[in-house]
């Protein structure tokens, strides 16, 4: 890898200079040094980075495999963070970037709490992610060995994760500590006590271990890691703007990441990036949690406020050309609100601004309704800002992937490593005087069926979710390609598959082709990509067809319904429809309602056993719009979903020997996202 200093333009920088002295060059180069030894079987080469001596596998500098022109599906997560995310270390992580990869590639890691992570199958990709907004800074502030540690605003974070610090006995303690931290560290920045030097120098060593540990783990062919951090913007209300960084390489990388501190408005980042790409440093970001953005994600005008131009729009999908539909902080495809004939609109919805129990507004919270003002953009002739794919990760603040609601370890470390403090069963009568006496928002605590739990924003947190590719390798270059033409796929979890593709000629006669997959591309489009008008005969134009297939996790429930969800626009007014297209146990679509019968799928909420005799492995179909008018602009995507499974907080109850709490969902319908496919009338001159 070879860091390097970069320009930065615009007013906004100028800011950031004045409080954390612009950016830093790293001078030294990783580069491999002649010294090549061998340990068993393996030949390793020894590179240098800074002044110290790294092993690197010798295959994982030259390995190219074998790829796949049908294109495999490779499942990873895009947002996790370690003790070097300043809230992550206050909710007690002490996992590394090292054992975040080490847990990816399917070995055991520690929970904060001290019981065992491990995930029930290793995953393909993965990418730390760590706030750069005071990267490193918590673990430099606990260290007594370091300056920043003698503020004295760090003072009560010393040895602050300490063996006998790391208990559930002190999340009040840490609850107030985090509370602290950041106003003073916020002050000493804005009068100049800080020293920016050092603060910048903590951040610095911190991003060059995020690089050495993503490049140490990547293994082409095999386990692809990216290098990555989160920008974290939001608006003065808290609406949340944040972004996950995704590098393509690591040959040449920023100094250091840009943060809020650079700016708060993301069209900075979006400026900075452009400049790195410049200089052949390719990148993209992710926006997440929309749902919690109190309409501020999705809405039609820039920071300022004004309308969106074409050098912004432009430059948003140049830059954001996917986002995280789905993650523990909830679900943010659409709300029951914005999507009224959707009957599965209802899910997973975490109805808060992030970090607060302060409602947040759903509209220009949620993706289909961005893809339906997208569309707007379009027919006006103008660049489309929303036109992304989607994925899921999991933004877990403990190093590792929470995904399987029956073994759930939610996201913030000592704060919610038990079903008492998640809200799950009911909250002791310790715990409850503990809170009482501790007046904050993070103690409320909510009578349910004459029971009293701890409540707030972590009892709507689910184990979700998970980023899919359709890649033709296992490698930093072909996953990235995937990400960059969006032929991508979100997950609530699950490891199920899904495959979405249009064009012409497309009926169900193709699917008993052993080279359906092969024609689909050849003759047609991937999800993620546009499928233009055909030409008209007789004054009309052919509608086209869709391919759809997907397949169950074999670790989880069968599935129950194969979807297609239609959006347009007419005269400015947004229109969705809903379609089920294929059907588990031998079920049929009504051709009125659009919807297959209930299966009679249950949920034993007693065991949260299933019935085992219903839904199906797979399901594929092609179909053609009924509605189509070739005159409209329109998108397509793909939902499939198992049957009904018990969610995470019924999982906890079962295993308590209590009733669930009534005013949480018992169940859940996993399921799975395509990215879209857009319809675009040919105009003239096309």
């Amino acid at each position: 890898m070879r860091i390097v200093k970069t320009k930065n333009n615009g007013k906004r920088i100028v800011v950031a200079i004045a409080l954390i002295g612009g950016l830093v060059t790293l001078q030294s180069c990783s580069d491999a040094l002649d010294t090549v030894r061998t340990k068993a079987t393996q030949t390793y080469v020894l590179w240098k980075f800074g002044s110290e001596l790294l092993e690197m596998p010798a295959d994982i500098l030259t390995a190219h495999p074998e790829r796949n022109a049908k294109r495999s599906a490779y499942f990873g997560d895009l947002h996790v963070h370690t003790t070097y995310s300043f809230d992550a270390f206050a909710f007690g992580t002490m996992a590394s970037p090292y054992d975040a990869y080490r847990y990816a590639k399917g070995e055991t890691i520690k929970h904060p709490a001290g019981f065992d992570l491990k995930l029930r199958e290793p995953l393909d990709f993965y990418a730390v992610t760590d706030h750069a907004m005071f990267l490193g800074a918590l673990p430099a502030a606990a260290d007594t060995s370091t300056e920043f540690s003698k503020y004295d605003f760090n003072q009560g974070l010393h040895n602050f994760n300490a063996p006998e610090k790391l208990n559930t006995d002190t999340v009040q303690e840490r609850f107030s500590l985090f509370r602290g931290f950041l106003p003073g560290i916020l002050t000493g920045i804005v009068d100049g006590t800080v020293d920016i030097d050092k603060l910048n120098e903590i951040v610095v060593d911190a991003w060059a271990d995020t690089i050495n540990a993503a490049e140490l783990f990547n293994d082409p062919g095999t386990f692809t890691t990216f290098v990555a951090y989160e920008y974290t913007s939001s608006t003065a209300d808290m609406g949340n703007l944040h972004r996950n960084v995704i590098f393509k390489g690591a040959d040449k990388l920023p100094a250091m990441p840009f943060s809020r501190f650079h700016s708060q408005d993301p069209e900075g980042l979006w400026n900075w990036m452009d400049e790195l790409r410049s200089e052949g440093i390719e990148s993209f970001a992710i926006p997440h949690n929309s749902n919690g953005s109190n309409g501020q994600m999705f809405k039609l005008e820039d920071w300022a406020d004004d309308p969106m131009d074409e050098n912004y729009t432009a430059k948003r999908i140049r830059n954001e050309p996917l986002i995280e539909i789905t993650q523990i902080k909830g679900t943010s495809e659409t709300h029951p609100s914005l999507s009224d004939s959707d009957e599965w609109a209802n899910f997973e919805i975490a109805p808060y601004r992030v970090a607060t129990t302060l409602n947040s507004e759903p509209k220009g919270s949620y993706a289909r309704e961005a893809l339906l003002n997208g569309l707007n953009f379009q027919d006006q002739n103008k660049t489309n800002p929303y036109k992304f794919g989607f994925i899921g990760s999991s933004d877990t603040h403990v190093a590792a992937t929470s995904d399987d609601e029956s073994n759930y370890f939610s996201k913030v470390g000592l704060m919610d490593s038990n079903a008492m403090l998640r809200g799950s069963i009911p909250a002791s009568e310790e715990e409850l005087a503990t809170r009482r006496n501790n007046n904050n928002a993070q103690n409320r605590i909510k009578e349910v069926d004459g029971k009293e739990y701890i409540s707030g924003a972590i009892e709507t947190f689910g184990a979700s979710g998970i980023a899919g590719v359709w890649a033709e390798a296992n490698t930093r270059d072909a996953i990235y390609d995937a990400f960059r033409r969006k032929e991508t796929f979100a997950t609530s979890g699950p490891r199920m598959k899904i495959r979405l593709f249009a064009g012409y000629g497309f009926d169900n006669e193709m699917l008993n082709d052993e080279d359906v997959i092969e024609k689909a591309y050849a003759t047609g489009v991937a999800m993620g990509s546009d499928i233009l008008a055909s030409p008209q005969i007789e004054g009309k134009s052919e509608a086209p067809g869709f391919l759809l297939w997907a397949t169950q996790d074999a670790r989880s429930a069968p599935l129950q319904r194969l979807q297609i969800i239609k959006g347009w626009v007419v005269d400015g007014k947004h229109h969705e429809q809903i379609y089920d297209v294929a059907c588990a146990d031998g079920g049929k679509v009504d051709s009125t309602t659009h919807r297959c019968p209930d299966n009679g799928a249950k949920v034993s909420i007693s065991d949260c056993s299933i019935s085992e005799d219903l839904g199906a492995p797979e399901l594929k179909t092609a179909w053609t719009d009924p509605d189509f008018n070739s005159e409209h602009q329109a998108f397509y995507y793909a939902r499939v979903m198992e049957n009904p499974t018990c969610r995470w907080s019924t999982w906890d109850a079962v295993r308590a020997g209590v009733a669930p709490r009534s005013d949480l969902h018992a169940t859940i319908q996993e399921r799975a996202w395509s990215s879209p496919i857009w319809f675009r009338p040919k105009r003239e001159g096309e």
